[in-house]
């Protein structure tokens, strides 16, 4: 599989989770997300991990941004620089009722290599794995999902768990990236690959329409 992925990253020319070409202006559409849970996230490129929690049952809207940095502001371009401390991260609007912290939490880790620092391949800092925390309840469970990775495998977990801030939305033509442009050259050879995976891992998490 990772052969297959870094032959496919070859044939497109896919080295970054960064547009292939300068965005058109596009039309974001709004939905109520009011009384709906939220949680806060960080795994590599945002494009894939939005794609990711979208597609689960409860999970209502998925936000790409940035958090965990210094910096007021930030954008895409000044992240990318690694010098704000901020990660591309993900703003999670989920029905409590349907999928938990909990839950959420075992997809991440089911999503991604959290012994690396980023996501293949996209490395360094704005593509760190971090749990933010909002509450003793979710730092907990983080804590616990943490330790429970670390014994099941070789090589040191490196996923931060940082109290949330502040989360900053990334610019529009980033949002629904991998839903509006399946046949970029990333996406096609990094982001629906690692959708697949995961779908595969935890079926029953999955959306009929996904």
């Amino acid at each position: 599989m990772i052969q297959m992925t870094l032959s496919l990253l070859m044939l497109f020319g896919v080295n970054a989770c960064s547009p292939s070409q300068p965005p058109a202006p596009i039309d974001i559409q709004t939905k109520s997300l009011d009384g709906l849970s939220k949680a806060y996230l960080a795994s590599g490129c945002f494009w894939c991990v939005e794609a990711i929690y979208e597609s689960l049952i409860g999970v209502e809207e998925v936000i790409s941004g940035y958090a965990g940095g210094t910096t007021d502001d930030p954008t895409y371009r000044k992240v990318g620089s690694g010098k704000t401390g901020h990660a591309e991260a993900v703003e999670i609007y989920y029905d409590s009722t349907k999928i938990s912290f909990e839950t959420l939490i075992d997809v991440y880790y089911a999503s991604q290599d959290p012994t690396t620092y980023g996501q293949k391949p996209d490395f360094g800092s704005a593509y760190r794995s971090i749990i933010f925390y909002q509450n003793e309840s979710e730092l907990r469970i983080a804590e616990d999902a943490k330790a429970t990775v670390a014994a099941s495998i070789d090589k040191e977990v490196v996923t931060e768990i940082k109290e949330f801030e502040v989360f900053y939305p990334a610019e529009d033509y980033h949002q629904d990236y991998e839903k509006r442009n399946p046949n970029q050259p990333y996406v096609r050879g990094v982001s629906i690959p690692r959708l697949k995976r995961f779908q595969a891992k935890m079926p029953e998490l999955v959306r009929k329409d996904h």
